[in-house]
């Protein structure tokens, strides 16, 4: 008799990210530096930032130790853009392939430019934060085509 394999729920993607500061002003100074956004909300030790339908929680620790490898990538609408933004508020940019950088409590950040991933915003979330013109390259829409992931249509914005 065969063993059934147990039931496991699938992954679908991630709400958010929680990232250690020591300050939470400082924290929200220096990524309000550096992009656009909204806060969804804040207490005396935590600030949740929105990114549409996902946000980073953002929360205050005594002990904010750094790790080599470990990061979060973070998708922007443009990554030249961000790199400049970098260079003018002077952040340091790791010596990597990309656009990889530190906060000031150690946190490895990478930029990805949303039209060269997989990640896709549904229209209706791309349109409620004003980014309805968004584009897919023919990289990132046949990596999607190949896990059956692909929009239906001619336009390459995010799918329904």
């Amino acid at each position: 008799m065969t063993e059934t394999p147990p039931e496991r729920p699938t992954l679908v993607g991630i709400n958010h990210v929680a990232l250690e500061v020591g300050d939470i002003d400082d924290a929200l100074e220096f990524y309000g530096d550096l992009f656009e956004f909204d806060l969804r909300s804040r207490s005396e030790s935590k600030a949740f930032v929105d990114m549409g339908d996902q946000f980073i929680a953002l929360a205050e620790a005594d002990d904010t130790r750094r790790d080599e490898q470990r990061h979060f990538g973070l998708v922007v609408d443009d990554s030249d853009a961000a790199a400049r933004r970098l260079d003018e508020v002077g952040v340091d940019r790791l010596e990597v392939p990309g656009l990889e950088f530190r906060d000031p409590w150690g946190n490895r950040v990478q930029l990805v430019d949303y039209e060269e991933i997989q990640f896709t915003k549904t229209d209706s979330v791309l349109e409620g934060m004003g980014l309805d013109g968004l584009e897919k390259t023919d990289a990132a829409l046949e990596e999607l085509a190949e896990k059956g992931l692909a929009p239906d249509r001619p336009e390459n914005t995010g799918g329904d």
